[in-house]
Order: C-alpha cells, then sequence, then structure tokens
C-alpha cells in the first residue's frame, strides 16, 4: 500500500520537511507524513483533483480530504490566487498560514531560426495560431478545434498548431477531417521543440476547462505571444484583458475564434501585447524567484520549529524499525 511504503521510507529518512505537491500525492504523502512525525509539513496547490466536471459525491469527498490534509499542514503554497480564492471558499485550509508563490519557468529566448514552418509547408507569412496540451476532458480539445473552424470559416488563411496527444486526439481528428480542414489545422504529437514551435507562431490558444496555473500559457509569453483563453482558476494570473491578451468565458467558441481575428488584424496591437505578456513573466514566473521564495520558507518554518520536536512519530508501526 503507497500510504504505508511512504511511512516507512519517511521514518527512515527522518527528513525535518516534506513537501507535497498535486492532490493525490499531497494527501497520501501529508497523511505519511504526519504520522511519521515529520515536523514540517507543506502543500502546493496545482490546482485541485476535485474539478467542475465530476458528480457531486465525488468532488465532496475530495473537499473534504483536503480540508483534513490542510489540517495536518504547518504551511500551503498556491500557485495562483484563483486556487487560494477558492480553497478559502470551500474552507481548505482557512486558518492556516499561507504564501503565494508562483510556478516557475527558466525564461529564455526562443530560438531565431526554425524550420517548423517549412516543416509543415506553412508560408512565412501565415498567421499561425498554436496550443499546447494533452488531449484530455480537462484541456477541452474538441472547443479548440471548433474554434479553428469558425477563425478558418472568415479567414482560410489561418493555420493552427495543435500540440500533444492523449486519448480525445482521435476524435478531434475525425472532427478536422470531417470539416475539410486537414491542409490548415496540425496535429503535430507531443514534440520537443516547443520553443521553436512557439517562436514560429503569432497567437496562443487554450481551452482548458479548469487549471492550476497553465505553464503552456506562460511559456507562450515567454516567446511573447499574445493569447486567447478559456477564463479559469490560474488563467486570469497571467492573462490580463486587453493588455496580454483576452481571458474569455468558457465554452465562448465564437468569442474565442473573434477575438483571434482580432489579433491578426491588429498586428501592432498583438505585438505590443506580447511584448507585455513577455515582461510579466520576466517579473513573476522565473524559475529562481521561486526556488529563492521556496528555500526561505523552508528555512523560516524549520527554524520556527522547537528542537525537542524531532523526531517524534504520532504512530509507530512495531514493524517499521
Amino acid at each position: 500500500m503507497a500510504l504505508v511504503s511512504i511511512y516507512r521510507l519517511l521514518r527512515q529518512l527522518k527528513p525535518h520537511l516534506v513537501h507535497t505537491h498535486s492532490s493525490k500525492a499531497g494527501i497520501l504523502g501529508r497523511v505519511a507524513a504526519y504520522f511519521a512525525g515529520v515536523p514540517v509539513i507543506i502543500h502546493t496547490f496545482h490546482g485541485f483533483g476535485f474539478t467542475p466536471e465530476q458528480p457531486s459525491l465525488l468532488r465532496r469527498m475530495f473537499v473534504q480530504g483536503e480540508r483534513f490534509c490542510a489540517l495536518l499542514s504547518a504551511h500551503l503554497i498556491f500557485v495562483s490566487k484563483d486556487n487560494e480564492e477558492e480553497a478559502q471558499s470551500l474552507g481548505i485550509g482557512r486558518l492556516k498560514p499561507r504564501s503565494l508563490i508562483r510556478s516557475g519557468i527558466q525564461i529564455q529566448e526562443p530560438p531565431l531560426l526554425s524550420s517548423v514552418r517549412e516543416e509543415l509547408n506553412i508560408p512565412r507569412n501565415a498567421w499561425v495560431v498554436v496550443s499546447v496540451g494533452n488531449f484530455k476532458p480537462q484541456k477541452n480539445p474538441m472547443d479548440l478545434v471548433k474554434i479553428a473552424k469558425l477563425v478558418l470559416t472568415q479567414d482560410p488563411t489561418v493555420h493552427f498548431l495543435i500540440v500533444g496527444d492523449g486519448e480525445l486526439r482521435s476524435s478531434a481528428e475525425a472532427y478536422v477531417q470531417s470539416e475539410n480542414l486537414s491542409s490548415q489545422i496540425h496535429f503535430l504529437g507531443w514534440r520537443k521543440d516547443i520553443p521553436a514551435i512557439l517562436s514560429v507562431s503569432n497567437c496562443f490558444l487554450l481551452t482548458s476547462l479548469w487549471e492550476g496555473l497553465p505553464r503552456a500559457l506562460i511559456e507562450s509569453a515567454v516567446a511573447r505571444l499574445p493569447a486567447v483563453a478559456y477564463a479559469v482558476n490560474g488563467v486570469k494570473d497571467v492573462l490580463i484583458e486587453g493588455e496580454t491578451g483576452f481571458p474569455i468565458p468558457p465554452r465562448e467558441t465564437a468569442l474565442a475564434a473573434e477575438k483571434i481575428l482580432w489579433l491578426k488584424n491588429n498586428f501592432f496591437d498583438a505585438r505590443r501585447m506580447g511584448m507585455k505578456a513577455r515582461t510579466q513573466v520576466e517579473k513573476e514566473f522565473d524559475i529562481d524567484t521561486m526556488v529563492r521564495q521556496q528555500e526561505n520558507l523552508y528555512q523560516s518554518l524549520y527554524e520556527a520549529v522547537p528542537l525537542k520536536t524531532f523526531y517524534e512519530p504520532r504512530w509507530a508501526n512495531p514493524s517499521d524499525s
């Protein structure tokens, strides 16, 4: 059983601090750390295990699990303001110390030269929209291809690059083929040259129905791309209306298509938005800043724990010695 295995490992290692991430690992890791007697337990929320698409009973169970595990935590970290506000509204760690620490990435310049357009036979002057993500219900790829169709109905010169793979890819590809749009909508699968793909694109599109903090959206901002994205948790932390792109209500496919065409037809405004997006992520989403913030938090929490609490298990398994 994973919980027992983690507990036994922690009893062997006797760490001063355990920092968990994500939902399932966060619940198992915090429960095991608590009963193993770990003095400092921290958890980072990268979104939640409960989603709007789940049955209400299952959702309530996940919420209760997060409430319980928040009680075991010394400190909670959120990667977006939206996630923090949602946790507060649901009573998850309402009285616990908390921090907003962005999930950082390495900020670097995109490649100056790329052969992606030549590889896909896309004209050099074509307007290119890119999306990066897995083909799962969360990322909602069917809305993505429906938006592409609406755009191409009005402007057939636009090209769409869709990077990723997953269970819904075949459905999305079948839809594109049925609409005779395969020459304009390119399914690239998983790629290792994302910076190169972003560098030949003009706009980023995200149709997720829920998020923690979408790293692909941050990476697109590093590449100076304005974005159109469904305004779910985390997106509004990155995307500022009319300044770095357009956050829009989920499922509003017609509005998304309208904003993409607006960006295409307003070149200088789109360029200005992309530049501002890059400036914003340089300030808030640099990985070095994230590491420094976490290190400072670790040190302060460690120093606040009385030495006598190292290392007293809250529950002892006779077989863990």
